[in-house]
């Protein structure tokens, strides 16, 4: 009997990853990201971005640039998002100065922030094992797996801001850094289901070109859509002050928020169209709509 379902349920996934493969690229994404609720995931992962990200963003470039009076962690944003006066005014005037930041940079100011990253890698996490029909791990995996994808996204923060923008070049330069700056990019995407997901790193090669996704969309796509959308957005918050800058900020977290989510799918569906059938069917769980529960804690009657 245990044969028999087992031979059924094998079935069923080789027909369902048929049928996901007859669709269209850009059809499948579709359906994957509506699978999981997509548009609630990336609420979800914006409200996070917005309340831990940001923070240790403002933090990290107040001790890079050791804290100075002259230098303000607005700068972050003018420098990403392409922004010109008087956008780039409002963005300075509205953080001040990183020398404020400096009684903040404590083991205790730190670890606030830091523990903040791990619920954010838990829906992050949960977000992938239903983008990838995985079933998620038990608790203390998802903690420490979680807590390793952090250190890397604030790893990958890091070395893409410091090789795109750590000194001033002649344009072309400059732009070469830029793409150089996606090679992290592509590190990153490329390990996040092999951390966070399981069995994630099953069929390496193609998890690597998978990996492509969050180059094209979390590297390109993004910043560049930034540099249109997040001008005439700040402007219409101009008369609220930082207030509005917090929610310009805050609007841009749910565009990065949703574009994980889309990573997600498009980097899921990408996968399962390149590895063997065999690979894909032998990782995934029988109901897509489900990643599975955590394991129990105990053993049931």
């Amino acid at each position: 009997m245990n044969t028999d379902l087992n031979r059924n349920d094998l079935h069923r996934r080789l027909e369902r990853l048929a049928a996901a493969r007859r669709l269209s690229p850009a059809a499948a994404v579709r359906a994957r990201f509506g699978e999981i609720d997509g548009a609630n995931q990336g609420v979800l992962v914006s409200v996070q971005l917005f309340t831990t990200v940001i923070p240790l963003m403002i933090l990290g470039f107040g001790y890079f640039h050791g804290f100075a009076e002259n230098a303000s962690p607005g700068t972050l944003w003018i420098r990403e998002l392409g922004l010109v006066e008087p956008a780039a005014g409002q963005v300075r005037n509205a953080f001040g100065a990183s020398s404020g930041l400096r009684s903040m940079w404590t083991v205790l100011g730190l670890a606030a922030f830091l523990m903040w990253g791990i619920p954010m890698a838990f829906t992050v996490a949960g977000m992938f094992a239903k983008a990838w029909r995985r079933e998620q791990f038990g608790m203390g995996q998802r903690v420490l797996r979680g807590a390793v994808w952090f250190v890397l996204y604030l790893s990958m923060l890091v070395f893409r801001e410091r090789i795109a923008y750590s000194s001033e070049h002649p344009g072309l330069i400059q732009a070469l850094l830029i793409v150089v700056a996606l090679i992290p990019v592509w590190a990153f995407w490329s390990l996040t289901p092999a951390v966070l997901v399981r069995d994630g790193g099953r069929g390496l090669r193609y998890l690597i070109l998978a990996g492509l996704a969050g180059v094209v969309i979390d590297g390109i796509i993004i910043p560049l859509g930034g540099r249109l959308l997040f001008p005439p957005v700040i402007t219409g918050w101009n008369n609220f002050g930082p207030i509005g800058v917090a929610m310009a900020l805050f609007t841009w977290c749910g565009v990065i928020g949703t574009g994980w989510v889309i990573t997600a799918c498009v980097a899921a569906v990408l996968w399962e169209r390149l590895a063997p059938a065999e690979t894909v069917v032998a990782t995934q769980t029988s109901d897509p709509a489900d990643p599975g529960p955590d394991p129990p804690t105990r053993m049931q009657p």
